[in-house]
Parts: structure tokens; sequence; C-alpha cells
């Protein structure tokens, strides 16, 4: 037997590092490029059209943002403004859709920014940009709106963004250790604090403002506002390596499936070094208000580079440095669906088709969908099949059966057993 395949939805013209869905749209956006390098790779942000045709989701090309020379190497999304990390600054995008009424000649947006490979830029300029149209009767406007530099290390960059709950803020977090907040639309700064020594490698905002830092001085933090609420302790109640040391690479908060006011933090856990022998990386599932931890499990020997949780908080989605790409059930992190080495190269960002909008239309007969981008510049879909369950009325007809037939060979083993 062959090994198994993803299909693949797209192809870029660039390495993609970000992703997002939008659910009142169907929109999938992905991003990336080559950075400010004079090697003809181009940097943008593109919009595809996510429909079911012939019982399968396929995916077109709406709309193509060029961001000149800036690279996006991480997306945030609320409603229908986008928060891009672009090189050490964020670039907030707002999109709109509308019936085309006549053709549409595209507008090139003028820049100044630096891309990644010169981290030292100035700070984007505020601008506009037309609408690049490939699918006749839509048109998709972007406009640039505000911009600010959120890391201000030797060399910066911008490393990990997210909204609060009410799309009103969104955090940022950078190589300088530093979280910083800003108001949305205006990015007006509202707080900032070290949260690490060294680089945070990830963020993730609670529905009731505490703030989850993870950085690569090995250490989980959880804060409300700059005030240090706790520290995650892992390994203090997990396994244990004496001469290996893990860090935290990636959290999210999730819902509680069927507890609307439940909460679950998950973390990924990786070996702070390569060794020629590599230990597993592990998942953890964290209490959401006490965040102590419920359970481990390990989730292989290939190292985890991304981490993404299904709004429902049914399903975890996971990719690798070596191209992998996995599903998890969330209740007992056991794993529902793989495909080794689906990219070949570093999985850079992972999310789910939302269970909400056009979701359950394009989702199909599925249990759910998870979508993969790599520096490879493939977009992939991973589909997991709905799990089968047996009906109560079958179960029932089934015990029913039982006792008969065991009523019945009692019977005939000893006569004048009724």
């Amino acid at each position: 037997m062959g090994r198994r395949r993803a299909p693949e939805l797209y192809r870029a013209p660039f390495p993609l590092y970000a992703l997002q869905v939008d659910p009142s749209t169907g929109l999938l956006i992905a991003a990336g490029g080559g950075g400010a390098a004079k090697t003809g790779i181009k940097n943008g942000v593109h919009f595809l059209q996510l429909e079911q045709i012939n019982g399968r989701l396929s995916a077109s090309l709406l709309h193509s943002h060029d961001t000149e020379t800036r690279a996006t190497m991480n997306l945030a999304l609320a409603g229908n403004i986008l928060a891009a990390g672009q090189d050490a600054h964020c670039q907030l995008l707002r999109f709109q859709t509308h019936q085309q009424k006549g053709k549409n000649k595209a507008e090139k947006a003028g820049s100044k920014e630096q891309g990644p490979r010169q981290r030292k830029g100035a700070a984007p300029t505020e601008k506009k940009s037309g609408a690049e149209t490939h699918q006749e009767g839509v048109e998709l406007i972007v406009e640039n709106l505000q911009a600010v530099q959120t890391d201000f290390s030797p060399d910066p960059l911008q490393k990990v963004v997210c909204y609060n709950h009410d799309n009103t803020l969104l955090a940022t977090g950078g190589t300088d250790g530093y979280v910083r907040v800003w108001k949305v639309p205006s990015l007006e700064k509202v707080l900032e604090f070290k949260a690490h020594e060294g680089e945070i490698e990830d963020l993730a905002l609670g529905p009731d403002g505490k703030l989850v830092t993870v950085g690569w001085d090995l250490k989980a933090f959880v804060w409300q506002k700059d005030q240090l609420v706790t520290q995650l302790h892992w390994q203090e109640n997990g396994p244990t390596f004496s001469n290996t040391p893990y860090r935290y690479q990636a959290c999210r908060f999730g819902q509680v499936p069927d507890q609307p006011s439940g909460l679950r933090l998950f973390t990924v856990q990786i070996p702070h070094k390569r060794l020629r022998q590599p230990p597993p990386c592990y998942l953890t599932a964290w209490d959401g208000s006490t965040f102590l931890p419920l359970r481990t499990k390990s989730c292989g020997h290939e190292v985890i580079s991304c981490l993404t949780v299904s709004e429902s908080g049914t399903f975890l989605g996971l990719g690798t440095v070596t191209g992998s790409v996995a599903i998890y059930i969330a209740f007992s992190l056991q794993r529902l669906y793989y495909v080794r080495e689906a990219h070949g190269i570093v999985v850079t960002d992972v999310a789910f088709l939302p269970e909400k909008g056009r979701g359950p239309e394009l989702l199909g007969s599925h249990e759910t969908a998870l979508f993969s981008v790599a520096v490879d510049s493939r977009c992939q879909l991973h589909l997991l099949p709905s799990r089968r369950s047996v009906p109560m009325w079958l179960l029932l007809l089934l015990c029913v059966g039982l006792i008969v037939m065991t009523i019945l060979l009692l019977q005939s083993a000893f006569p004048g057993f009724l």
C-alpha cells in the first residue's frame, strides 16, 4: 500500500507562512513571500474562494494583494480586518467583497516597507490598494489601514499576533520578549510589559482577558494584563527526562464542547535541543480556570511546528517540521488522522474550516476539514470522515437478541430450565 496523500488545494508563487479562514464569506487567506531579498520571489496575501464542486472542496484565486518587499509571517482575523505580521511591524488590512459591475483594473499599491531580511526598515505607510479580481462577477477590495512597529530587538521580528474575544484589542509578541497590546483599528498601544527573557514563541488570549505566553526561556506564564497570575509547570506533573530540557512551542485556548462556559488551554512541548535520537513531543490539556494539567500524551518523535484548535474545541490540528499533519480529538488527545510528510518540509500554519457561517455548507459529509500551508508554497486539504456511531435502537435490539439467544441456549443445554 502506498503512502497516504493529502489533496493539494492551491499552490502559490511564493513560500506560505500564515493561514486564516473567514467563516462568513468562505474565503481561505494564505500569505507569505520571499522577503526583501532580490530573488524574484514575490510577497503577497492571496484570497481564495472555497466552493463545493461535484462533491469536492476546491479553491480558486479571487484576489492577490501585493505586499511589495514585505513577507507576511503571521496572521490574525477579526471580521473583515486582518492583522498581518510583516517584518517588525503589524499591518492591518481590511477586505470587502461585492458583485462586480464592470471590469476593474488593478491598482498597484506603493510601499516603502522593508522585508524580513532587512528587519530594521521604516514603519509601513498607510495606503490603499485596489482589487485584482480573478473571478467574474465578484470583486474584492483590500485596504491597507494602520501599521505600527511591534518589536524593538536588535534584529526585530513580530512572531505572533492574536485578537481578544470581542476583537477590540490585539496582542503581539516577538524577538525582544515583550508583549504589546493595541487598540483596533487605531493601533494605539494600551499595554506593554516584559514577558520572557528571549523570544516569545506564541501567545493566546482567553475570553476572560487572561493572556498565556510561551518563550524560548523554557517557560510559560499566565497574565492578567501585565500582572503574573501563575506559571505553567508541565514537567513537574508529566514525563521527565533528566538530560532533556523541553520548551513550550505553542499555546491555544479552546472551548469545552457542550459546556458554553468551559475553557481548556492546550500546549505543545518539544525538546529544546536537537538530539541524534529525538525524544517524543507532548500535547497537554490544562484546565482553563485553574491552569492545572488535565492530561498529557506523546504526539510522536517529529518536532511540532504549529497548533490550532477547532471552533467548537472538539479537534486539535498539528503540523511538524518534517511536513507531517495530524488531527487529534481534544478531549482524550487521541490521534484520529495522520499524513506523514504531507508537505515534505516544515508546516508553517494550520487552520480548521469554521463550524459556523459557510463552514457546514463547504464541509459536506465530513466531520471536519483542516488546511495546512508550508514553505513548499502548497496549501493542502485534510478531511476527517464522519465517525459512524451505532444508533441506540440498534444497540437495544442487539441486547434483546442476545438475551433471547442466551435463554434458548440454556433451555437446550438444560431441559426444563424454564
